[in-house]
């Protein structure tokens, strides 16, 4: 009997000490990072184009604001606010890729309300440039538009994954989300701003597109839209030439036909409606091969209207010339398609939705910057994200970039492999019997 008391007590003893053993690993297997590391290549490319954009508003800007005393002789003007707005941005862009992105499920109503405030506040503003699209807060001014593109997202893909199967059905589905489009479009149109529109739209089709929506109802979509612009041109113009007296709808229906016109053919009135591309294909001619050299474009100096905003590309293509322009717009492609791989990589569908979303965003607004100052599409007069001057586009930009950094945590995210043993009373017995035995 002593005996197998004492094997039995001895037995006890690994098992207490086993135990002991394995509760620092349980521990540690508790503490382990339950989120990945951000994609390194994306962060890198974001401050890459950020940095790049610095570079170029300086070297768009400098000489225009030495020469004028609106900005106080000031060379660095432009910069020292683009840099405040680079450092507010890099700051919202690392808070956002600490926070889990599925957080922004839970947010998306808030912001897309405080984005319809904004937009209906932006109505009773001053005129700037033809439109109400600015907000004052202090000596900075902000534009709701950039904004509601990101809440447009964010809101999108919220419902779409909510509603699941029930959004390819027309009446339950897809119109509730269209109508939701719809709104903000017609609010962004009455500042007007007509290439923010375009924007929004097309970026909204984008994600409705991958969240499974019908084609028949998408084609749908636009045949309406189409018709309806139509119509509502028409009756504009209808109305304006039984109405002449009214001049200001009158003179910026013609300001829209003019950059049609000017598009078709530049050359037919290039000191009036075709001088912007005519002097933006210039600069790019007058780039060449190699450039003219950094900060030595010609064009910036009055011959193109903002130039370190709208046509900060033609800067670019006139002071980098072909092989830096093409070096470039790799790079844009690069961090483009890193990004579009990133959203397919999640697993979640409001996760793939939404970066989706921003990187269609981001490619849609370069295409129709770049394919504006090259006339390979009419000019409709928006920034080229991250590089143009703009504080509104650029935290928007930066904010995107942190939710986009923030998905891509989900793909590096270490998987936990947790063995759990299920021992019943029996097999305790048995073990306790073979031991005896």
């Amino acid at each position: 009997m002593s005996a197998v008391k004492g094997t039995v007590k001895t037995a006890a003893k690994p098992r207490s000490n086993s135990k002991a053993r394995q509760a620092p690993k349980a521990k540690a297997k508790a503490s382990l990072p339950s989120r990945g590391t951000p994609d390194f290549q994306l962060l890198i490319l974001t401050l890459l184009l950020v940095g790049f954009g610095l570079v170029m508003v300086f070297s768009s800007s400098s000489s225009l604001t030495l020469a004028s005393d609106k900005f106080g002789n000031d060379p660095l003007y432009f910069i020292k606010r683009q840099v405040m707005w680079v450092a507010m941005g890099t700051v919202v862009m690392f808070t956002a890729m600490n926070i889990h992105y599925s957080k922004f499920k839970k947010w998306y109503a808030p912001l897309f309300v405080l984005t319809l405030i904004l937009l209906l506040l932006v109505a009773f503003t001053e005129r700037i440039n033809g439109a109400k699209s600015w907000l004052s807060i202090g000596k900075m001014g902000i534009q709701p538009t950039e904004l509601a593109k990101l809440s447009i997202i964010l809101y999108l893909s919220a419902l779409i994954t909510k509603k699941g199967e029930r959004f390819r059905d027309l009446r339950t589905g897809y119109i509730p989300v269209m109508v939701i489009v719809g709104i903000v479009a017609g609010l962004i149109m009455m500042q007007p701003d007509l290439g923010s529109c375009l924007i929004l739209v097309a970026t909204s089709g984008l994600v409705i597109y991958a969240g499974g929506a019908s084609m028949k109802h998408i084609l749908g979509s636009i045949a309406l839209l189409v018709l309806g612009v139509g119509i509502v041109m028409g009756a504009k113009m209808a109305v304006d030439s039984l109405s002449p007296a009214s001049n200001t709808a009158a003179v910026e229906g013609s300001y829209k036909l003019d950059r049609i016109t000017a598009f078709m053919d530049p050359l037919a009135d290039e000191s009036d409606s075709g001088f912007n591309i005519v002097q933006s294909l210039i600069a790019f001619g007058e780039g060449g091969t190699t450039g003219t050299g950094f900060g030595q474009s010609v064009q910036k100096l009055h011959y193109l209207p903002y130039p370190y905003t709208d046509f900060i590309f033609s800067i670019v293509g006139e002071e980098l010339g072909f092989i830096g322009t093409s070096i470039f717009l790799l790079l844009y492609l690069y961090f483009i398609w890193r990004g579009i791989l990133i959203a397919l990589r999640c697993t979640d569908p409001f996760g793939t939705l939404v970066g989706i979303g921003i990187m269609g965003l981001i490619a849609i607004q370069a295409f129709i910057n770049i394919g504006g100052v090259t006339k390979t599409i009419p000019l409709t007069g928006v920034t080229l994200p991250f590089i143009s001057y703009g504080g509104s586009s650029l935290l928007v930009s930066m904010l995107c970039m942190g939710i986009m950094l923030s998905i891509s945590r989900e793909s590096t995210r270490p998987v936990k492999e947790e063995v759990t043993k299920s021992v019943t009373v029996r097999e305790i017995r048995n073990a306790r019997s073979a031991g005896g035995r």
